[in-house]
């Protein structure tokens, strides 16, 4: 689906999937009654009632494997997140074993790298432009005076390496988040979603040809729980884009932590 649509609040987009969904089934349901009228009625009857079930249960099928990959993508993101502040808080803790100018540093480069990462690459991911070819300067210089600073204890040397470890395992982290915000639920995917929903409409049209009442009562029940599925997989398909996406928050605690102002 389209960025413009993702990026939509949930009522609004809640409203272009129902309208669209109760507009397709009104669509298949008046035009099976048309052409029930024009003497196809007896071999639309003859048509088994029999198909609901196996139809139904492939779109459930459907809905099932597509959901699981959004709330797989959905987990990574918001834990590749997590992992990175994590790892840079570590660092930042680490980092008072070399107290004066090397604390201050590094503290300084962390706190503009999660202020980048926040306010420059969240929009390059809603975007999909945020690329991994380049490494953020400060987290780059950060590493480079993690292993830089002279050591004179073994606590040092200790806290030296847990410094690098915690930086490598934010540019880990970074790169998990950068892929996820790539991931969506692909058009092939989508298409036979509403395949499937559209062919388990005309069955119900079919069945119900001589009794519209019903018809429409049928419809609408499964049109409604298509166009709920449907809106609960299009509001989480993109992790980092729209109302109820993955925030830079945990990032942003790092910025307003006092240890980052030290």
């Amino acid at each position: 689906m389209s960025d413009w649509f993702h990026e939509l609040p949930v009522p609004w987009m809640a409203l272009l999937v129902f309208g669209f969904t109760y507009m397709l089934a009104l669509a298949i349901h008046a035009g099976v009654v048309a052409l029930a009228r024009s003497g196809h009625a007896k071999s639309f009857k003859a048509v088994s009632p029999g198909m609901l079930s196996p139809l139904g249960v492939i779109f459930g099928l459907f809905v099932a494997f597509t959901a699981a990959q959004v709330w797989s993508d959905n987990d990574r993101a918001g834990a590749a997140v997590i992992h990175e502040a994590s790892a840079l808080r570590t660092a930042l803790v680490l980092a008072a074993s070399f107290p004066g100018e090397p604390e201050t540093k590094l503290h300084d480069l962390i706190r503009t790298y999660a202020h980048e990462a926040a306010t420059v690459e969240w929009p390059e991911m809603v975007h999909r432009t945020a690329s991994l070819n380049v490494t953020p300067r400060p987290i780059q210089e950060a590493l480079e005076l993690a292993l830089s600073l002279p050591t004179v204890s073994p606590g040092q040397q200790a806290a030296q390496r847990e410094i690098a470890s915690a930086i490598e395992a934010a540019l880990d982290a970074r790169r998990q988040r950068i892929i996820v915000s790539r991931a969506e639920v692909n058009a092939v995917k989508w298409s036979c979603l509403f395949l499937q929903a559209i062919c388990a409409l005309l069955a119900i049209a079919l069945v119900h040809c001589d009794d519209r009442l019903s018809s429409l009562l049928t419809m609408g029940l499964f049109a409604t729980g298509m166009a709920a599925s449907v809106l609960l997989i299009a509001a989480h398909d993109r992790p980092f884009v729209g109302q109820i996406a993955v925030t830079p928050e945990p990032l942003l605690q790092i910025i307003s932590d006092p240890v980052t102002k030290r």
